[in-house]
């Protein structure tokens, strides 16, 4: 006999309060029942049911082994449900949120290709840079750049690290000459977040050798789109991630600077609560950014 489908009879019975219910519970006929029972009683060496012709009581071990055979149950089920639930086509609403730059210049290129894939899924996003709580605000996933101090509370995905870019188009270029090395920058108008009057842009060069350039210039502005088309329109040197000045340097309305110094990173992860991973909609989105930005 299967040892599952009698510990089920096992349970019903304790539960029920007879066997003759718990055959009735499960379906088969009191001789089954009673049959698993004893299955289970020789198997164990055991004795679990101290029956009578009225009443039926657990011994101490077999009170020992229902608590077990309910947990043991209990784990075979949301195995098998969880199972199933990975067979299932990813559809519904999901809801996350993500960093303005990253997700206007990075993510929101690589959505046609995730809903290319799963054409039953939709996505609301929302944009913004700040630290929002998953439960409060109903998101399922959030992209975090910078150190996680709520990882514990949270499964992360580590993405590829956050990198930074020194640009400045060719106008400017033109018109204040190209630094030679990072310490020319101080001679130069950068644009940088406002209200720092004066900021220290750190690189390290293939020898390993670091420094910290004090920077400055007439333009501050509070936001990295900003920035960029500052820079565009030939208002000086921007330092910004990647992902937002990429496409500019490769059609040729910035020049990249210092290509060979190394600037700071910092880490990028998508996170998402432990309880949500079953949800075939989230482990496809969550898959999909390991794969296109991991």
């Amino acid at each position: 006999m299967d040892l599952l489908d009698s510990m089920k009879v096992y349970v019903m019975a304790v539960e029920k309060g007879s066997l003759s219910a718990a055959a009735t519970a499960c379906d088969i006929s009191a001789t089954m029942a009673g049959n698993h029972l004893r299955t289970l009683e020789k198997r164990l060496g055991m004795q679990l049911l101290s029956r009578t012709t009225r009443r039926q009581h657990l011994t101490a071990f077999g009170e020992d082994y229902y608590t077990r055979c309910k947990e043991i149950l209990r784990l075979v089920a949301e195995t098998d449900a969880q199972a199933q639930n990975l067979q299932l086509a990813p559809a519904g609403k999901l809801r996350i949120t993500a960093p303005i730059s990253f997700g206007t210049e990075a993510l929101m290129p690589a959505l046609p290709e995730y809903l290319d894939r799963y054409p039953d899924v939709s996505i609301d996003i929302a944009l913004n840079d700040r630290v929002v709580d998953l439960v409060e605000e109903g998101f399922e996933a959030a992209i975090r750049i910078g150190q996680l101090p709520d990882a514990a509370a949270l499964i992360a995905k580590s993405l590829v690290p956050y990198r930074l870019m020194v640009c400045a188009s060719p106008t400017y270029l033109a018109r204040r000459g190209t630094p030679a090395k990072p310490e020319d920058l101080s001679q130069h108008e950068c644009l940088s977040f406002s209200p720092a009057a004066v900021e220290h842009w750190r690189m390290t060069d293939q020898g390993g050798a670091q420094c910290s350039v004090p920077v400055s210039g007439r333009v501050q502005v509070n936001h990295g789109q900003a920035l960029r088309v500052a820079a565009l329109h030939g208002l000086g040197i921007v330092l910004q991630p990647a992902v937002l000045l990429q496409a500019d340097v490769q059609a040729g309305r910035l020049v990249q600077l210092f290509p060979t110094h190394e600037l700071p990173s910092r880490p990028m992860h998508v996170v998402y609560l432990p309880d949500r991973y079953r949800s075939p909609k989230l482990r496809s989105f969550v898959d999909f950014l390991v794969e296109r930005f991991g």
